[in-house]
C-alpha cells in the first residue's frame, strides 16, 4: 500500500542527495578556480615587472628558455604549486607558486629529456630547500627511466634567508650529479650569474656551455676578491664567458644570446644516447658513406715543419662537413666534438698543428682525456687524427704538472673500450705517440697516411743526440734517419699500423671500420673504479 510518510522519506532522501551534490560542485568549481589562479601566478614567476627586467637585460625567462629548447607542446611541468617553506626574515609573506625554478620532462627531437630552468624573476633565481628538492627529483627520475638532464642556470646563489637548508640542498644536487655521471649525458648552461657553491653542480656535469655578456661563474664575486686580496677586477674579467671559454676551460662554448645557446643545445642533444644502455642516435645520411675525399691527397704540406688545420681534415671527411666542436677557442692544439660517419655518432679528436705545432700540453691533454673519458662511458666510437711532434717542454709546464696532466690522456685511451680508430696524418713522435690512441693502447684499427712520420723524435733532434761529437755530415745523417725511422714503414712492418692509406679512402675505410666494430665487446677488469691521475 502507498504510504505518504515512505513517500517524504523518499523526497528528503533525494533532497539531502541534490543539496550535497550541489555542495559538492561548488566546491569543485572552488577549487578548480583556485587551481587555474595558482597557475596563472606560478606562469607569471616573480611578477611582470621583473619579466620586463629580464628582457630588458636581454634575457629570456625561465619558462620562455624551457618552450625554447623543448618540442613544441611536449614540456609536462613538475610541482607547479610547491612553495618554500621558510618564515623567517618575513619570508612567509611573500610566496611564489613553484618558488625559484621549474622543472619537468619533455622531449627534443622525440626523445625525452629532464629539464630544469632556474627563474631569477622569483628572489633572484637563489636556491632553497623546496628548489633544490624539485631539481632533486627529475634528477632521480632521469635515472630511473634513462633519459639526459639539462640545467639552465640562472641564479643568485644560495637563499641567505634559509642558511644551512639552502647549503643542504646544493649538496643533495652535487651527489646526484656525481652517482648520475657516466650513467646518463648531463649538459649545464649558464644563462644569468652562477656564484659561490652553485658553480659545482654545472663543473659536475658532461658539458657546460656559457651566454656571452649575461653569464657569470665565480666562486667569489668581485667584492669578496677586493676585500680579500685587494685585487680590482670586473665580473667579466672574473668569471664572463671569455674567462671560461680561453683561459680556465671551465666551459665548453660560449654562446651569442640565450636563442642560439638554446639551438645549440638541441643540436649537442641530437648527438648523444639518452643513456649508457643506449647506443647514439642514427640519422640517415644522404653522404655516400664510401665517397672519396680527394683534398685529402694534398692537405698535408710538403715542408714537415708547415702548419695546415685539422679542422679542414675533419669537415672533410665527416657526413655532410657537419660537426659540433667542443671547447672550441679553449687548448686549441687539440680539436674535439662530434660528428657523423654514415649516420653513426662519433667524437672526434685530432692534434692541431695550426697552433703550438700540434703539441700536447696540460691543457689540451686535460680537454682531450674528459672528452674521452665521455665518448667511452656512452658508447660513442672515437676516430683520433694524429700530427703531434710530442709533449710541450718548458718549465712551465713541467712545474704545472704536463706529467701527470698528461697521464689523463694516457689513462683515458688505455681505459677507452668503445670503437677506436686511428688515422696518422704526419708526426707521431716520442710518447705522444703511444698516448694517441695507439695500437699499444687497444686500438682497433690503426691507420697511417704515406705522410706519416713515427718516430722518438724529429730527425734534427735525433742527429744532434746520436751524432753529438760530429758536426759535419749533419745533413746527410738527417736524411739518412728521416729514410730510416721518418716514415710509416718502421711501425708498419711491426704490426704498429694496420695499413697505410690513401688519404682519399679515410672517410671510406673508418665507415667500413665502424659498422665492422659494432659487434665489439671488451671489457676491463672487474673494480670497484680506477684511480686516474687526477
Amino acid at each position: 500500500m502507498f504510504s505518504l510518510s515512505r513517500l517524504a522519506t523518499s523526497r528528503g532522501v533525494i533532497l539531502g542527495q541534490q543539496v550535497r551534490a550541489c555542495s559538492t560542485i561548488q566546491h569543485t568549481i572552488k577549487v578548480a578556480k583556485r587551481i587555474d589562479e595558482t597557475r596563472e601566478k606560478a606562469l607569471l614567476g616573480g611578477g611582470q615587472k621583473r619579466i620586463d627586467a629580464q628582457h630588458n637585460r636581454g634575457k629570456l625567462t625561465a619558462r620562455e628558455r624551457i618552450h625554447l629548447l623543448v618540442d613544441p607542446g611536449s614540456f609536462r611541468e613538475y610541482d607547479m604549486f610547491a612553495e618554500h617553506t621558510c618564515s623567517d626574515f618575513g619570508m612567509d609573506k611573500e610566496k611564489y607558486p613553484g618558488d625559484s625554478v621549474i622543472t619537468g620532462s619533455a622531449q627534443i627531437s622525440g626523445r625525452t629529456v629532464f629539464v630544469f630552468s632556474q627563474d631569477f624573476t622569483v628572489f633572484g633565481g637563489s636556491l632553497s630547500s623546496v628548489h633544490a628538492r624539485k631539481i632533486v627529483k627529475i634528477m632521480d627520475e632521469a635515472v630511473r627511466v634513462g633519459a639526459p638532464v639539462i640545467g639552465l642556470n640562472d641564479s643568485g646563489g644560495a637563499r641567505i634567508q634559509e642558511g644551512v637548508e639552502s647549503l643542504a640542498g646544493y649538496a643533495d644536487i652535487f651527489l646526484r650529479n656525481t652517482t648520475a655521471s657516466g650513467v646518463i649525458p648531463q649538459i649545464s648552461v649558464i644563462m644569468g650569474p652562477c656564484a659561490g657553491g652553485a658553480v659545482y653542480s654545472p663543473a659536475l656535469t658532461d658539458f657546460t656551455f656559457m651566454v656571452k655578456d649575461t653569464s657569470y661563474l665565480f666562486i667569489t664575486g668581485p667584492d669578496v676578491v677586493k676585500a680579500v686580496t685587494n685585487e680590482e677586477v670586473t665580473q667579466e674579467e672574473l668569471g664572463g664567458a671569455k674567462t671560461h671559454t680561453t683561459v680556465s676551460g671551465v666551459a665548453h662554448g660560449a654562446f651569442e644570446n640565450d636563442i642560439d645557446a638554446l639551438m645549440s643545445i638541441r643540436e649537442l642533444f641530437n648527438f648523444l644516447p639518452l643513456s649508457n644502455k643506449d647506443a647514439a642516435p642514427i640519422r640517415a645520411a644522404n653522404d655516400a658513406w664510401d665517397r672519396d675525399v680527394p683534398n685529402l691527397d694534398t692537405i698535408v704540406p710538403l715542408e714537415s715543419t708547415a702548419a695546415y688545420n685539422m679542422k679542414d681534415v675533419m669537415l672533410s671527411m665527416v657526413d655532410e662537413g657537419d660537426f659540433f666542436e667542443i671547447a672550441p677557442d679553449f687548448a686549441k692544439n687539440i680539436v674535439i666534438g662530434f660528428a657523423r660517419m654514415d649516420g653513426r655518432t662519433v667524437g672526434m679528436v685530432g692534434n692541431n698543428p695550426k697552433f703550438a705545432a700540434g703539441c700536447l700540453d696540460i691543457n689540451s691533454s686535460v680537454k682531450g682525456a674528459r672528452f674521452v673519458r665521455f665518448c667511452d662511458a656512452f658508447n660513442i666510437p672515437i676516430v683520433t687524427l694524429v700530427d703531434v711532434p710530442g709533449f710541450l717542454p718548458g718549465t712551465s709546464q713541467e712545474y704545472g704538472g704536463i706529467i701527470r696532466h698528461g697521464a689523463k690522456l694516457l689513462y683515458a685511451y688505455a681505459e677507452a673500450t668503445v670503437p677506436k680508430i686511428t688515422i696518422i696524418t704526419r708526426k707521431a713522435f716520442g710518447g705522444a705517440y703511444d698516448v694517441m690512441s695507439s695500437k699499444h693502447l687497444r686500438g682497433d684499427k690503426n691507420y697511417a697516411w704515406p705522410t706519416a712520420e713515427v718516430a722518438v723524435m724529429g730527425a734534427k733532434g735525433a742527429v744532434s743526440i746520436l751524432y753529438r761529437k760530429e758536426q759535419a755530415n749533419q745533413k746527410k745523417h738527417e736524411e739518412a734517419y728521416t729514410d730510416l725511422f721518418s716514415n710509416p714503414f718502421p711501425a708498419a712492418v711491426r704490426g704498429y699500423i694496420d695499413d697505410i692509406i690513401e688519404p682519399r679512402t679515410t672517410r671510406r675505410r673508418i665507415c667500413e671500420d665502424l659498422k665492422m666494430l659494432e659487434s665489439k665487446e671488451l671489457k676491463n677488469p672487474k673494480k670497484k673504479h680506477g684511480n686516474i691521475p687526477l
